[in-house]
């Protein structure tokens, strides 16, 4: 009787735990996977489920961020602004209405007009305008970085806020729980200055909010009295100084000095995450006024598994919709979606020039072994790739024919696309276009061109890691 009893109590768990799965898993060979194994494997195939099976990140992430009642998230069907077609032409275009309505549709942010955007080419170039601009605040400075070393370069970002907060200028420091341990000792305790307030995003804790590799803050954000802003791939460390020869992890990168309207979107940002490490009230900040000048149309795209909609992964699939020329992707990570890999193909098949650069090697050799799994499809379709040489290639791009870049702290990965917290730019600007089509047509000179023949003949053993690491894509 008890056995009858534990049978039938098992095949009703077993059928729940089914049905759960029928309903939720997007893909449906997972959702076939786990409805067999409920059912061919009792108890055990639940157990697994409910361990492995359910996707907890996105839940959790809503916990880390959720929508509260006092913070505005502004939805728009359309953007407010309203350009005059005789203003820039490349809204005339048809594919540039489809990528607007689509970025529309799934951001919480409108495109705005009248920015500027500088790129900066690594820590040569970008420290020293990041600490000019620290140097030049009057009012508040919010930073907020994945990884901020105690090298020479951390000391030097230190004492340059110890000397904003000294002449009162409110100073706010985030940084990532995990990406501080990166270097040590952890750069909170060389600050002195009790003035600065540091805050940690998403402290491992027993009792609190978990233990968590996932969800990490993966923005890169300085805002220098809400009218300056620097973004892009850039952490504050030593190993960004590209061009020191004595440097044994220099590492290649693009920053962006930016001003104008968007620079509020940037603002928005570092607010919501402050807010959840805090506990403070979100702030609604004010977008500045339109620069003189400023031919950047631009709108910061807020990223992570907290969001309603995988809106990266669509802005990046409706870019290489739009594509009618070229499309040029430089990454250190790449590790594409079904998806993302069906867009590409799909615009190299209609015509459109595709070209991939990635780093020669890899800092996460495992990552660029499941990268290199996925070469033959895209290569045997038309899409030329490289490998770029030392220093490492830290540099996050996408540019899209001669006006469209999208830059900043995400990787093609599904750490990135689905997994950290990111913020993007998207900017159409032909100015910017054609700096970083410079920049991107100068390291691919010096590259090394992959072929599909070279792919085919790897010897059956790098054949079976590569295709073993990419058993793994959606974890890496």
């Amino acid at each position: 009787m008890l056995d009858a009893l534990l049978w039938l109590l098992l095949t009703a768990v077993s059928m729940l735990t089914a049905g759960h799965a029928l309903l939720n898993k997007r893909d449906p060979r997972a959702g076939l996977i786990w409805v067999l194994l409920c059912f061919f494997l009792p108890g055990i195939g639940v157990v697994l489920y409910w361990l492995l099976g359910v996707n907890r990140i996105r839940t959790r992430a809503r916990d880390v961020q959720s929508r509260g009642e006092e913070r505005p998230w502004p939805e728009p069907s359309i953007s407010y602004w309203h350009p005059r077609f005789s203003y820039d032409p490349i809204f005339l275009h048809e594919n540039n209405h489809a990528l607007l309505a689509l970025a529309d549709s799934v951001t919480r942010r409108p495109l705005t007009s009248g920015n500027r955007v500088v790129p900066m080419f690594n820590g040569e170039q970008a420290y020293p305008a990041m600490l000019e601009a620290i140097a030049a605040a009057e009012r508040e400075i919010n930073l907020a970085t994945y990884i901020f070393g105690s090298g020479a370069t951390g000391k030097k970002f230190i004492a340059a806020l110890e000397a904003a907060a000294a002449r009162g200028v409110t100073v706010r420091l985030l940084i990532d729980a995990l990406g501080e341990r990166y270097s040590f000792p952890p750069v909170r305790r060389l600050i002195r200055d009790r003035r600065i307030r540091v805050l940690r995003f998403l402290p491992p804790s027993l009792f609190g909010r978990g233990i968590h590799f996932n969800l990490r803050n993966h923005r890169k954000l300085l805002i220098i009295d809400s009218h300056v802003g620097f973004t892009g791939g850039m952490n504050i460390a030593d190993r960004h100084l590209a061009a020191d020869v004595k440097n044994p992890r220099a590492t290649a990168d693009v920053h962006f000095r930016i001003e104008g309207p968007v620079v509020g979107q940037l603002q928005e940002a570092f607010w919501e995450d402050w807010s959840f490490a805090s506990g403070e009230k979100f702030r609604n900040p004010e977008y500045p006024p339109p620069v003189e000048r400023g031919a950047a149309f631009c709108r910061g795209i807020s990223a992570g598994p907290n969001e309603d909609y995988d809106k990266l992964r669509w802005i990046l699939i409706g870019a290489f919709n739009s594509a009618r020329h070229r499309i040029r992707i430089m990454t250190p990570y790449f590790i594409p979606e079904r998806s993302l890999i069906a867009a590409i193909n799909a615009a190299a098949l209609r015509g459109v020039d595709v070209e991939l650069i990635l780093p020669v090697k890899n800092n996460l050799p495992y990552v660029a072994w499941a990268a290199r799994a996925y070469f033959w499809e895209l290569l045997r379709h038309g899409t030329r790739i490289y490998y770029q040489p030392p220093p490492f290639a830290h540099s996050k791009l996408l540019l899209v024919d001669d006006h469209y870049s999208l830059v900043g702290s995400a990787n093609l990965d599904p750490r990135s696309l689905r997994l950290n917290f990111e913020f993007n730019l998207e900017v159409f600007d032909r100015t910017l276009c054609d700096q970083l089509s410079e920049h991107f047509d100068a390291i691919r000179v010096r590259s090394q061109q992959i072929t599909l023949a070279e792919i085919d003949q790897r010897p059956l053993t790098i054949k079976l890691a590569d295709s073993f690491c990419k058993l793994f894509s959606p974890y890496l």
